[in-house]
């Protein structure tokens, strides 16, 4: 068995890492539908796609990262009858593309190659593209413009459809449908691509076929940081029903041993955890303190007889993650205030930085005010341009989902 997955931490020497690079769905982005796709504002697909080629570049190769593209993961794993099949099912039901569609547009998509296939599954289809033969009523019904089947630009945030927590992996229920179908593709690489298939890892909890109801939860929100602790936000789009199911599974798993949930406020400003604090170093973290100083703090722990021990921390946020971290001081970096440069960065993601190591992370080029008080405490700031990136509000922290990453 390949003993080669697993995250211990936040800041731990990064070693494999899954990216999406922009690509086809970005380019269906527009004024009338960005909002429904969930983006704030329409990106220019081709200067995104250079800007993310610097990051994955500074990654590769001064860093030694290896860096895994979903594009070409979902192509190997479609160039496969099982992993096509398994793909396509869930994908072209006929809750999803209509009865014609499911018949059809099942037919087309079976004789793709693999790698238009994978752009297609990600970017989706519209009527346009289709044959004449195919829904040729709904070509004219609908327009020419209308989705056969839906893109997924947010396929950009690869933290969020599933979540390495130390030896094992979730598969995210997601909160808004439009992102959902995300989490079918990460489960499919993971149980198909030959990368992963037969790891020494588990799927820890999570399955695309199964309703979860109201227990819904994303990546941006959940942070390994050793010990057997885990960070996880409660805010707009991960519900304490679901951190209490993923809390029992991790404990009967002894993946961990405490969940530290930070009840949040449930609007935009803290979409996820990671929006409003992330780690830098061992003992540092960047805070958004109008949201940070807000968070209830509530920890999870194994109870007697399988059930769980919750308690809500009588202490603000900042000192129970010390607390639960054993650190004799955590370190501060407040983005916080009534600043109309902070208010800009918080809204460019000044706070939404990756460690590639201790001490030295990524991020916007364009936050020049956090970038500065990082380097200030210390902290090698490596920038990107954010100018494109940064329109999907989701910084470095969002655009990668660690595989492989070191204790500390």
């Amino acid at each position: 068995m390949k003993k080669e997955f697993g995250v211990h931490s936040e800041v731990g020497k990064l070693r494999k890492v899954i990216v999406h690079r922009p690509g086809l769905e970005m380019r269906r982005l527009t004024p009338s539908n960005c909002n429904e796709l969930l983006f704030d504002d329409v990106i220019w697909t081709h200067r995104a796609q250079k800007d993310h080629d610097i990051f994955v570049k500074l990654m590769r190769e001064d860093f030694g990262v290896q860096v895994m593209y979903i594009h070409e993961l979902l192509a190997d794993v479609v160039a496969e009858p099982e992993g096509r099949a398994y793909i396509l099912d869930r994908k072209l039901t006929p809750f999803d593309v209509g009865v014609g569609g499911a018949v059809e547009l099942r037919d087309w998509m079976e004789e793709m190659d693999a790698p238009t296939l994978a752009a297609h599954l990600i970017g989706g289809v519209t009527m346009s593209e289709l044959p004449a033969e195919i829904c040729p009523f709904a070509k004219k019904a609908f327009g020419a413009n209308e989705f056969a089947l839906s893109p997924l630009p947010n396929q950009l945030f690869t933290r969020d459809s599933s979540s390495w927590i130390y030896e094992g992996v979730t598969v995210n229920p997601m909160f808004w449908y439009a992102r959902r179908k995300e989490s079918l593709h990460l489960n499919a690489i993971y149980k198909y691509h030959p990368e992963f298939k037969g790891g020494d890892f588990d799927i820890l909890w999570g399955d695309p076929d199964i309703d979860y109801g109201n227990a819904m939860i994303e990546g941006g929100d959940v942070m390994p940081v050793g010990n057997g602790v885990v960070l996880i936000g409660m805010g707009e789009r991960t519900t304490h029903q679901a951190v209490g199911l993923l809390a029992q599974e991790l404990f009967k798993c002894g993946v961990a041993n405490h969940i530290l949930a930070a009840h949040m406020p449930s609007d935009r400003a803290s979409m996820h955890l990671d929006t409003v604090f992330t780690f830098c170093d061992r003992d540092l973290v960047t805070a958004y303190e109008q949201v940070v100083d807000r968070i209830l703090p509530i920890s999870y722990r194994p109870g007697k007889k399988g059930m769980l021990d919750i308690r809500v921390e009588e202490k603000g946020w900042l000192q129970a993650v010390q607390d639960a971290m054993g650190l004799k001081k955590l370190r501060i970096i407040p983005t916080g205030g009534d600043d109309f440069q902070q208010a800009r960065e918080q809204w460019d993601d000044g706070n939404n930085v990756v460690a590639l190591e201790p001490g030295v992370v990524v991020a916007y080029d364009r936050n020049e005010w956090t970038n500065e008080k990082l380097e200030n405490a210390g902290v090698t700031v490596l920038t990107i341009p954010g100018s494109e990136l940064g329109r999907g509000r989701g910084g470095g922290h969002c655009m990668t989902c660690p595989v492989l990453r070191d204790p500390i």
